[in-house]
């Protein structure tokens, strides 16, 4: 007898994976591809999307076909900033455009300019300016660079939504993929915000984002969800698993604080600080701030190897020392070695004075009583004046890093502090949206992979 799964096709910039869950939501199989980028028609880099597509359609027909697995529903996750142009008859337009492709400034300004200047419209959309990362000024650059497409343009849809179509050729939008930094929504009016309007933008109002159709493929009727952004899904086994309010610090090249119980509107301020809102599967703002925080980390590392003559990996061993940390800490007062004593700093010294260390152990344990107290002024950027979070859960790369761990969770030792291991949460997170619409009231028990620090 076949065993019943949901698959899920989690999308990233790097790594496409197909991971299929059982009903327990256990990973049962797992596999993964890599696509070269191409470059689009103005010789910019993107994603192959003729590659992405043939993947899909394929896979789903083999999983259909399979003799071990029977494919109940399928969901994408991927990663946002991304948009997708469809014409009357339903085909994709144009190439999948990075969002790292530069922008004409002006184009955004032109928006800026008629709804209070550039950070009150930041701040309704709580979307830092940030080119095409905005993805609703990928649509506007189209509109003004390439008018000729965009006369034919009759659907936008995000990318986890395109994907969906094509399987349902149904057009929709959710919040998860809106509110992530697109400029799209106005999180005071939580809407559309109206400047899309007057710029003719024609998006879909968004649906629940557990919404599922009934599709049939080769014969074989399943269910499809229609995607979800990947940060919002990585935040969903949370919700559903976890005891209290909590913020959830993912590491690693950057440093990722998602708060989704802080209601207070975003300031000014916190947008200068890197600070924006996602929106969540709930569809509340969910709070959010970044650190490049492995960047920082490994910048400052290879400066100190050079210096002390150490090879690039001897930091991990460097075991946890409590006197050396107390003594880097009250250290700390004359100011920082690493980084300029801006409380917000960003960049590491171009000059470090490393004979202020006695050993690389000492300048690996200043590092890090450094780079922490910067994470914690973005963590504490999402935790609102209240402060009423219970519980900090930390996941990603730098859960290998101890002094890092002990440093945090020393930082709020009036919260529980919990490192969190969940393989492929984002993927999790997708199919526990549709899970609940499949099998509603019985949702398996999660298992976190909790340790309390």
């Amino acid at each position: 007898m076949k065993e019943k799964v949901i698959a899920v096709f989690d999308v990233g910039k790097t790594n496409k994976k197909i991971l299929l869950f059982d009903f327990d939501l256990n990973i049962v199989s797992e596999s993964e591809e890599k696509f070269q980028e191409v470059t689009d028609d103005d010789g910019f880099e993107c994603d192959d999307i003729e590659k992405i597509e043939e993947w899909i359609l394929s896979s789903v027909k083999q999983l259909i076909a399979s003799e071990i697995f029977e494919i109940v529903a399928i969901n994408f996750a991927t990663y946002g900033a991304t948009l997708v142009y469809l014409d009357e008859e339903g085909k994709r337009l144009t190439p999948v455009y990075n969002y790292l492709k530069p922008i004409d400034e002006n184009i955004p300004e032109r928006v800026y300019r008629r709804h209070g200047g550039q950070d009150e419209f930041c701040r309704q959309t709580a979307s830092p300016a940030l080119g095409m990362l905005n993805s609703g000024m990928q649509a506007l650059w189209l509109k003004h660079k390439k008018p000729e497409i965009f006369s034919r343009v009759k659907h936008i849809l995000h990318f986890p939504q395109y994907l969906s179509y094509l399987l349902t050729r149904k057009i929709y939008s959710e919040h998860t993929s809106i509110g992530c930094h697109t400029a799209l929504w106005d999180f005071d009016a939580m809407k559309y915000h109206i400047w899309t309007g007057e710029e003719g933008l024609e998006f879909p109002p968004p649906v629940d984002v557990a919404t599922l159709n009934e599709v049939n493929i080769n014969g074989t009727k399943l269910f499809c969800g229609i995607g979800i952004h990947d940060s919002s899904s990585s935040l969903a086994p949370y919700f559903a698993a976890s005891k209290g309010k909590f913020v959830l610090i993912s590491t690693g090249t950057w440093c990722i604080n998602m708060n989704p119980f802080n209601s207070e509107k975003l300031t000014a301020e916190q947008l200068d600080h890197d600070c924006l809102c996602y929106l969540s599967i709930t569809k509340e703002p969910v709070k959010s701030s970044r650190l490049f925080m492995g960047h920082l980390h490994d910048v400052a590392v290879m400066k100190l190897n050079e210096h002390f003559n150490k090879d690039c990996d001897y930091y991990k061993g460097v075991k946890t020392d409590t006197r050396l940390i107390h003594l880097c800490q009250e250290n700390r007062v004359k100011g920082r070695i690493y980084f300029d004593n801006d409380p917000f700093s960003r960049e590491v010294k171009e000059k470090i004075d490393f004979f202020a260390f006695k050993s690389f152990e000492e300048g690996y344990h200043r590092l890090m009583v450094e780079l922490s107290e910067l994470a914690v002024k973005a963590i504490n950027l999402v935790i609102p004046a209240d402060n009423d979070i219970e519980n900090i859960y930390l996941t990603g790369g730098f859960l290998k890093n101890p002094i890092f761990i002990k440093l945090i969770s020393e930082a709020y030792s009036m919260k529980n502090v919990y490192t969190s291991e969940i393989f492929n949460a984002t993927a999790l997170g997708a199919a526990l949206i549709i899970f609940e619409s499949l099998n509603p009231g019985k949702m398996p028990s999660l298992n976190l992979g909790l340790n309390q620090c």
